[in-house]
């Protein structure tokens, strides 16, 4: 799928290389092409012009059809000292309001294209002097590739963006379907398993034997109801976040060393904080970055929980003096397959993110790590 996706991105900017440059290359002609168009008409009306000045008495019938046909490119007349004169084609509204318009509008057609000038005297030296700007046609012309790269630029981020789309969303269907194989194939041998504890209480076996294996079957119908809930949609109930993390508390705290402190901090005064959970999933997420802080603390140090509420929200940070996070890989923790331990799929985060996120509507990330020092992950809960 990974391959896939880089071989759409590969030929889709090929594609659009192959487009702008072929776009730019032949409007870059059309420009030029344009552009002498331009100064031959310019040329034509100097020279209207230059008749009509030297020849007063000639039939200016044609001189002026000339001068007054050309309507679409801008020229500002000038004496040989560069003092503006007169002007054409430019807005006289803006001119007359503005007398730095005309001014800038020069500045701006020196640099772009070279006078042209008609002598009237060479002594003393007496000329007028005519630059022009270019027409909207040849603007629009220059500018289409960039138009048209934007255009292809929206293309791509839209045609990737659906892919993207498409892939989580085939990603997640991947998930669940896993999640609900593995809650069926459970299924059987979990139900297998509780029959054969019924024989045992029928029997003369150790009564705390049959208690601790009821305890692992029990906790077998667990992990399977979690991967069920996965699966489906699950649905959300009041309960109290307290009592479901503390119980998850005291649940790792009897699997962990002497040498691990647990702390749970609680908003003052506050026994329940009732909330819309799944009571399983959230318990599994609770359960699953308690053991990574374990993990990450090596079996001496401490775990703390907090929990805050505000108007709106409720926090629950989980916080370990372990070993930290690199800074290169704070991006990576939530995805699939990534992992620092030597056993393990790196799912647990991954799964963790979805639970929080798609089915209570939260947020889950890292609030800060610091190698060496520890790590704290934050659950945001919406009130």
């Amino acid at each position: 799928m990974i391959r896939s996706m880089l071989n759409w991105r590969s030929l889709l900017a090929l594609i659009a290389i192959v487009i702008v440059s072929g776009t730019i290359i032949y409007s870059q002609y059309l420009a030029k092409k344009i552009a002498v168009e331009e100064r031959q008409k310019v040329a034509l009306w100097v020279d209207a012009s230059k008749a009509i000045l030297k020849n007063p008495g000639m039939d200016l019938t044609l001189p002026n059809l000339i001068r007054n046909g050309q309507q679409s490119i801008p020229i500002i007349e000038t004496n040989e000292a560069d003092s503006i004169t007169n002007y054409v084609n430019l807005d006289s509204t803006l001119a007359s309001s503005d007398k730095n318009y005309l001014y800038h509008t020069l500045k701006k057609f020196r640099s772009e294209n070279s006078p042209l000038e008609i002598t009237l005297s060479d002594t003393p030296y007496i000329a007028n002097r005519y630059y022009y700007g270019h027409t909207t046609l040849l603007d629009q012309v220059r500018y289409y590739p960039l138009v048209q790269l934007c255009i292809v630029a929206l293309f791509i981020f839209f045609t990737l963006y659906s892919i993207t789309i498409r892939n989580k969303a085939t990603q997640n269907q991947l998930w669940a379907g896993m999640a609900k194989e593995t809650a069926h194939q459970l299924g059987t041998p979990v139900s297998s398993l509780e029959g054969w504890v019924e024989m045992l209480k029928e029997s003369n076996t150790d009564p705390r034997t049959v208690q601790e294996i009821q305890k692992d079957v029990d906790r077998l119908k667990l992990v399977s109801d979690r991967f069920g809930k996965i699966g489906s949609k699950p649905q959300l109930e009041e309960k109290d976040l307290i009592g479901q993390i503390r119980n998850m508390v005291e649940y790792i705290k009897k699997r962990a060393t002497g040498k691990v402190q647990f702390t749970l901090q609680v908003p003052p005064g506050r026994e329940q904080l009732f909330t819309r959970i799944s009571g399983p999933l959230f318990d599994w997420v609770i359960e699953n970055l308690l053991k990574n802080a374990l993990d990450a603390i090596e079996g001496k140090g401490s775990i703390t929980v907090t929990i805050q509420e505000s108007e709106k929200e409720i926090l629950v940070d989980i916080t370990d003096t372990g070993k930290g996070i690199a800074a290169k890989n704070l991006q990576k923790v939530f995805k699939p397959g990534f992992t620092t331990k030597k056993r393990g799929w790196g799912l647990g985060l991954s799964l963790s993110k979805r639970v929080i996120e798609q089915y209570h509507k939260g947020e889950l990330f890292v609030r800060q790590s610091e190698p060496g020092k520890g790590t704290t992950f934050r659950i945001v809960l919406r009130k």
